[in-house]
């Protein structure tokens, strides 16, 4: 799909990975939505690619039925989904006092890292399907954002795995499920990467981090997830796939 011209979503895309995709492709092109909770930094983000704000809980069915309406007003029907928000946790199963972890923080993060993203993706998947179709059948492009620790999550990291490998599970039955209507499907699981959450460790510890990837031993650059997000919109055969964005990095335990 040509990305120049089209209206595309970003859940997340305030700030980290989904504020360089935002940007990424409004540079190509498109007609940017930026979804977020934080709507100041949505706003401030959306002003200076030339897109749309949209306050958006995407656990909330209509919270997220009022973005799709508000970013379609603006920009038309979107054709693009860029699945990037999510949330973290690490809690040990039992905790130094021998109780067992809340079953609350589990709960929260699938609700939102697996829930949360398969909610705003039906929704937007309806939507989609009912537009005419592009050269080759194509109406649309729909992207997870997974991690590496769906498939090599360290200790504690129960809730943030299960969440990330629901959507790596959920990938390839979802792009079977909409093939008929032409909608691709498919997942990135990016490894370390210098967001501003992790900028926020001290320096020895992102050296540490860093050191530990084979190669490049540097952190990822959020514009390198970005860019193969966009490609992924490019390239009509890519289709039902998980792509590791890692650098060859396999998690330790701890």
């Amino acid at each position: 799909m040509k990305i120049e011209g089209q209206a595309a979503l970003v859940t997340g895309g305030a700030s980290g990975l989904g504020e360089a995709t935002a940007r990424e492709l409004a540079r190509l092109g498109a007609k940017v939505a930026v979804l977020d909770v934080n709507t100041a930094l949505a706003e401030k983000v959306a002003a200076e690619i030339g897109g749309i704000a949209c306050a958006c809980d995407i656990t909330n069915t209509d919270s997220v039925n009022a973005a799709l309406d508000k970013a379609a007003a603006a920009h038309g029907p979107a054709r693009i989904l860029m699945n990037v928000a999510g949330i973290g946790s690490a809690k040990r199963i039992v905790g130094k006092d021998g109780n067992p972890a809340p079953l609350e923080d589990f709960v929260r993060v699938v609700n939102v890292n697996l829930i949360g993203a398969y909610n705003i993706s039906r929704l937007y998947a309806a939507q989609c399907a009912k537009l005419d179709p592009l050269d080759g059948g194509e109406r649309g492009v729909m992207l997870f954002t997974a991690s590496v620790a769906a498939f090599d999550g360290q200790v504690g990291q129960q809730a943030y795995s299960a969440s990330k490998g629901g959507l790596v599970g959920m990938t390839l039955p979802m792009a079977r499920d909409l093939a008929q209507h032409g909608i691709r499907v498919c997942t990135i699981a990016p490894g370390l990467f210098a967001t501003p959450l992790l900028k926020e460790l001290p320096e020895a510890i992102q050296q540490s981090l860093a050191a530990s990837i084979p190669f490049p031993p540097r952190l990822g650059k959020p514009s390198e997830f970005a860019e193969l997000a966009c490609h992924i919109v490019a390239n009509g055969h890519l289709n039902g796939e998980v792509i590791r964005l890692d650098g060859a990095l396999r998690m330790a335990p701890r």
